[in-house]
C-alpha cells in the first residue's frame, strides 16, 4: 500500500492554538473564543473545550454565541503573535530531530527518521512529546506514518495507518469546494477515490487532486523543509583581564562593532537599535542602549554615539565580557557613492545625537495632509521613523505661525481700518483677500462647524503681518496666524 516505508514522518496538530497562547498567560475556565472580523461580521477563529460543551463552534457569529452563552470572554484574533507563538513551538520540537517545517498555522510536521531509538522508540517519543505538550497547557494532536500526507491525515481524523483508505477525502488537504464535488460523486472516503479511473478526475479536477492522493500513499515524494532560522547579529568578546577605563571599554566597543557591521554588510541590513551588554567580574551586567535614526552599518558613524552611554558605566572591580548586539535591523541594499557635498546620513547622524539625550521621538518634523483647512494641513511625525516629503502647496501663501483664533473688535464684512490685538493698537495698511474656505463637514470639528471664513493677508502700519478671518454666517473677527 505505502512505498518509502522507511520513512517515519509526525504530524503535529494544534486545534486550539490561538486561544490555548492566550489562555497560557491569563488561563480561565469559563467559555473563551477568539474572534476574527471576516468584512463587516466577527465570527469564532478559535475556542476552549468550556466554549464547545457551551454550544459553540468555529465561524460561528460572535452575536449568535454570545447569545448562546452570556458569560462568553472573547479577544481579538492576532495571526501576528500565532504566527510567532508557532515559529517558537518549531523551534522547541528540534529537540526531538533537526528536520521540523511549519503546517499550515496550526501545526508542525517532523521528519524523525533515524531519531526514534534515541528516544526509547517511536511510542515513547510520541509519549514523550504529548506530555511535554500537555504540561505546558497546550491541546495537541499527534500521528506518525510513512508519509506527510498520511500523518497529517491521522493527526487531523483519527485511526491508524493501516486504515488510511476509510478516512474521509477531506483529510488528503483538499479545498473545500474540491471535497464537496467528490462527495457528490460518491467518493467520499480515500479508499474509494484511491481505486477509480484517474484520467477523468484529473480532466474534472486538475493535477492537485491526485497529487495529493499520491502524497499520502507514498508514491509521490513529500520532503519536510526545515525554515531557516533569521541570522542573528550579535557578537561578543571574553577579556583575559578585567578592565574598567573609558578608553579600553571604547576601544572593545571597535573592534566589536568592525566584526558586527561586517555581518550586516553580507545581509545588507543596516541597525536600527543596538544593545552593548557590560558584564562585570561579579556577574551583574550593565547595558547601553542605541537607537539610531536610520538604518546604519559603518563602525566609524556609530562608535561615537556610544561615548556618553559608555561614560555613565559603573564598572565596578572590573569588566570581563562585552556583548554587542543589533536589537533591531532593516534592510539597507548597498548604494553607490554620489555628492558628498550633500551626504543624507549626515542629518541621520545629528538626529541620533540629539535623540540619545532627549529621545528619538521627540525630535519631530512637518508632513503635507491632504486638507485645505489650515489645521489640518501638516502633520507632525517623529523624524528618525518617516521620510521627508514634499507637496505643502496652497492657493495663496500661509503663515509660518499659526495659533488658535484669537477675537478682535470690529465690525463688518471687510477688514478693520484700526484694531486691538495683544494689548497693541494697530493700524491696516494694505488687505490682501478675500480667500474663502469652507469646513470640511465631514470631520469632527467643534471649531468649524460654524460655517463659512474669509481671511485676508493684513500688513499694519507698526509692521505686524497678521493673518484674519471673518465668520459671515455669525459676523466676527479672528486672528490666527502671522506671517515673517
Amino acid at each position: 500500500m505505502f512505498s518509502g516505508t522507511h520513512r517515519r514522518i509526525v504530524c503535529m496538530w494544534f486545534p486550539r492554538l490561538a486561544s490555548d497562547r492566550v489562555l497560557r498567560r491569563d488561563p480561565s475556565e469559563a467559555p473563551f473564543v477568539i474572534a476574527a472580523r471576516a468584512g463587516s461580521t466577527e465570527l469564532i477563529h478559535c475556542l476552549n473545550t468550556a466554549a464547545e460543551r457551551a454550544g459553540l463552534h468555529r465561524g460561528m457569529r460572535m452575536a449568535d454565541a454570545r447569545s448562546f452563552c452570556p458569560d462568553l470572554i472573547s479577544r481579538p484574533a492576532d495571526p501576528r503573535r500565532d504566527a510567532r507563538f508557532q515559529r517558537s513551538l518549531r523551534r522547541w520540537a528540534e529537540r526531538f530531530c533537526p528536520w521540523v517545517g511549519v503546517e499550515d498555522t496550526d501545526g508542525l510536521v517532523l521528519d524523525i527518521t533515524g531519531s526514534a531509538h534515541l528516544w526509547g522508540g517511536e511510542a515513547a517519543m510520541l509519549t514523550d512529546m504529548r506530555t511535554r505538550l500537555e504540561r505546558a497547557h497546550l491541546s495537541v494532536r499527534l500521528a506518525a506514518a510513512s508519509t506527510r500526507g498520511a500523518a497529517w491525515a491521522l493527526a487531523h481524523f483519527g485511526g491508524i495507518e493501516e486504515a488510511l483508505f476509510a478516512l474521509p477525502v477531506a483529510a488528503l488537504r483538499l479545498a473545500p469546494e474540491t471535497v464537496t464535488a467528490l462527495q457528490r460523486l460518491g467518493l467520499g472516503s480515500i479508499g474509494e477515490l484511491a481505486t477509480s479511473p484517474r484520467a477523468p478526475l484529473a480532466r474534472r479536477f486538475g493535477p492537485d487532486l491526485l497529487l495529493r492522493l499520491d502524497q499520502a500513499l507514498g508514491a509521490q515524494p513529500e520532503p519536510v523543509t526545515p525554515e531557516v532560522e533569521p541570522p542573528q547579529f550579535s557578537v561578543r568578546l571574553s577579556l583575559p583581564e578585567p578592565i574598567g577605563l573609558e578608553a579600553d571599554v571604547m576601544a572593545a566597543t571597535e573592534r566589536l562593532l568592525s566584526s558586527l557591521c561586517a555581518k550586516l554588510a553580507a545581509q545588507e541590513m543596516g541597525a536600527r537599535q543596538l544593545c552593548l551588554t557590560l558584564r562585570r567580574v561579579d556577574q551583574a551586567s550593565q547595558q547601553v542602549e542605541l537607537r539610531l535614526a536610520a538604518p546604519m552599518r559603518e563602525p566609524a558613524r556609530i562608535l561615537p554615539l556610544f561615548q556618553r552611554g559608555v561614560s555613565e558605566v559603573d564598572a565596578g572591580f572590573g569588566i570581563d565580557q562585552i556583548r554587542l548586539e543589533a536589537t533591531q535591523v532593516e534592510h539597507s541594499p548597498v548604494q553607490q557613492m554620489g555628492n558628498q557635498a550633500n551626504r543624507p546620513e549626515q542629518l541621520a547622524d545629528l538626529i541620533t545625537r540629539i535623540g540619545t539625550r532627549i529621545g528619538l521621538e521627540n525630535i519631530q518634523r512637518f508632513l503635507p495632509a491632504d486638507s485645505h483647512i489650515p489645521e489640518r494641513s501638516f502633520l507632525i511625525a517623529p523624524a528618525a521613523f518617516s521620510e521627508p516629503q514634499s507637496g505643502f502647496h496652497a492657493a495663496r501663501p500661509r503663515p509660518i505661525r499659526l495659533f488658535t483664533p484669537e477675537p478682535i473688535l470690529a465690525a463688518g464684512p471687510t477688514p478693520p481700518e484700526r484694531f486691538r490685538w495683544r494689548r497693541m493698537d494697530l493700524t491696516t495698511e494694505r488687505a490682501t483677500g478675500p480667500e474663502r474656505i469652507a469646513p470640511e463637514w465631514w470631520l469632527p470639528d467643534e471649531a468649524w462647524r460654524r460655517g463659512l471664513r474669509d481671511y485676508w493677508k493684513i500688513d499694519t502700519c507698526e509692521g505686524r503681518r497678521l493673518w484674519l478671518f471673518y465668520t459671515p454666517q455669525n459676523p466676527g473677527w479672528f486672528v490666527q496666524g502671522e506671517f515673517a
